[in-house]
């Protein structure tokens, strides 16, 4: 067991001290004095570094400020990724305001602006100066495969072509932006794809006549920017097509035998026209000539008809004096222009009748009365 604990010694009490009287102040020392002056230089410092903070707080949030233009959308990148995930991530027309950067970031999205991207997959190789010169290398003996570019056509020929493309962005998104590094670039890809498709699904003959090929080209345009869903609006896709430059002169001959052709072809069915016109024109006037005669002769003949009908009657009631009446008719009005007429009966049965003219004779001199002779009285 542990010893029983013993009470602490008892402390006696310290007397109190009277308080003692204060003395004079004694003078401050030099320390004192530069102390208190680094003391108001100090205060005056913290002052001016609190003036400025402020003064660049302001300046740091004042430049958070940013505006959109009419023909534009902008998103707002939050340390690297979008406020939102959906379209109201986009922002519209006017001012608006976030953090400064590096916290967030604007991006501007052009609306309505017409963008240019040129697609060279299937054209020689050119310098920068050569193509504001509007001039082009001197073609060497080959092609050069790891230089030029080239397009191959579906019957195994190879032909060259470049295409400019004008677009807009007419539903941008968040797809736009950031599913691709380069909007543009996605745009050229497909715009290359484009060409060497339609390249593909052609002939050699697209040297001479461009428009199917640039049909094609513009058809498969429009499908990948559907699938791929680019948001842009085609104002205008420009395609050239050029044979090899090695065989310039070989595809001019061609062109020039195929311009030749169908010169003589056009002048062969120029003729060809000129005379079926001719042959219809004479065929027309033949047939309207017999359609003329035909209307006439049908009337002559119905009124033939119509004569006839009339005289059957009398025929029939006294055949002979019928005919000796025509006869008489006939006889007069052969008269009417004769200068003679000699009329011979018919012979009786069994006879014979001789008839002697004499032709050519001298015409009768035709005797005028002579006048009446008057007596002269005296």
């Amino acid at each position: 067991m542990s010893p029983p604990l013993e009470p602490p010694p008892a402390v006696a009490p310290t007397p109190m001290r009277p308080p003692q009287p204060q003395g004079p102040p004694r003078p401050e020392s030099s320390e004192d004095a530069s102390a208190q002056a680094l003391a108001e230089a100090l205060r005056s410092s913290f002052l001016i570094v609190r003036v400025i903070m402020i003064l660049l707080v302001a300046v740091f949030l004042f430049s958070g400020f940013f505006t959109v233009g009419p023909q534009e959308k902008a998103l707002i990148l939050r340390l690297g990724r979008p406020v939102a995930e959906d379209e109201s991530a986009l922002l519209g027309p006017g001012p608006h305001w976030a953090f400064p950067y590096p916290i967030d970031e604007p991006v501007h999205i052009p609306l309505g602006e017409v963008q240019t991207v040129t697609s060279t997959v299937g054209w020689w190789k050119t310098t920068p100066a050569q193509e504001a010169a509007g001039t082009e290398p001197p073609p060497g003996p080959t092609l050069k495969p790891d230089q030029d570019g080239y397009l191959l056509t579906g019957d195994g020929g190879i032909v060259h072509a470049r295409a400019t493309l004008r677009y807009r962005i007419a539903e941008p998104g968040l797809r736009y932006k950031f599913d691709f590094s380069a909007a543009s670039n996605a745009v050229q890809h497909a715009l290359d794809n484009a060409l060497v498709w339609a390249a593909a699904s052609s002939t050699v003959q697209i040297t001479r006549d461009s428009t199917p090929f640039r049909e094609k080209a513009a058809a498969r345009l429009d499908q990948l920017i559907r699938q791929q869903k680019l948001g842009i609006v085609v104002d205008q896709l420009a395609v050239e097509v050029k044979p090899p430059r090695q065989l310039a002169a070989d595809f001019d001959r061609v062109l020039q035998a195929e311009v030749q052709r169908n010169a003589a072809l056009a002048d062969a069915q120029q003729y060809a026209n000129t005379t079926t016109n001719q042959a219809l024109a004479q065929a027309h006037a033949l047939l309207s000539l017999a359609q003329a005669e035909r209307k006439n002769l049908v009337e002559l003949l119905s009124a033939e008809a119509k004569r006839f009908s009339e005289l059957l009657p009398e025929y029939r009631k006294n055949p002979g004096l019928f005919m000796a009446l025509r006869r008489a008719e006939a006889l007069q009005r052969l008269a009417t222009n004769l200068a003679e007429c000699i009329v011979v009966q018919e012979a009786g049965p069994g006879q014979q009748r001789q008839i002697w003219l004499q032709l050519s004779r001298e015409p009768q001199k035709i005797k005028l009365p002579e006048p009446p002779k008057t007596e002269h009285v005296h």
